[in-house]
């Protein structure tokens, strides 16, 4: 099942969760530099070019064609009260065929973190994920000792599976990471593992 041309737009209690837009620069800016030491132990280096508006704009023409073609959907997570922009959520690598699954990763800036917005945009993507996209299989990896992206994983349904050695470059490192997974219909029960 491909997304097809219809913009996907997901509405949760508090927020607007939708693809990015050229208009969205200013306040993506200015989240990721404000938000820049709270995100760096967590995400791969940032190149020269991470801020400029060209690296934007291309970010936003690759949305809309991974979303058109069904391969990723970049979210974009706005506060519906007062348009704040407070991060984003991507399910990428999106497998069909057999596999049915998709990875998420997942982002909110320094301002807004704890405060349940992350755990409201998740729920509402996973369940997107599982009734209109058909996948299967979600997978989602954090670095073991960020417990805080453990916390809402596990809150969302994610259930430990294993560790991956080596997994991503994280500031500049290989890093291994947890992995976790949430199934549709999952019947594995609580896991203590992890």
């Amino acid at each position: 099942m491909f997304f097809g041309r219809r913009r996907v737009r997901i509405e949760t209690e508090r927020m607007s969760l939708r693809l990015p837009a050229h208009s969205d620069y200013r306040d993506w800016v200015s989240l990721r530099e404000q938000s820049r030491a709270f995100l760096t132990p967590w995400e791969p280096s940032w190149s020269p070019d991470h801020l400029t508006r060209k690296a934007f704009t291309n970010r936003v023409y690759w949305a809309q064609r991974a979303q058109s073609g069904g391969t990723a959907l970049p979210l974009f997570l706005v506060r519906r009260d007062d348009e704040t922009f407070l991060g984003a959520v991507t399910v990428d690598n999106i497998r069909r065929g057999p596999a049915q699954a998709a990875t998420i990763g997942y982002w909110i800036g320094a301002n807004h973190a704890r405060q349940g917005y992350m755990a409201e945009a998740l729920r509402a993507v996973i369940h997107h994920c599982f009734t209109e996209l058909d996948l299967s299989r979600l997978e989602s990896a954090c670095l073991p000792e960020n417990l805080a992206s453990r916390g809402v994983l596990e809150k969302c349904g994610y259930k430990y599976e294993g560790v991956a050695q080596s997994y991503l470059q994280i500031n500049g490192r290989w890093r291994n990471h947890v992995l976790y997974a949430n199934l549709r219909g999952d019947r594995r029960g609580r896991t203590e593992a992890g």
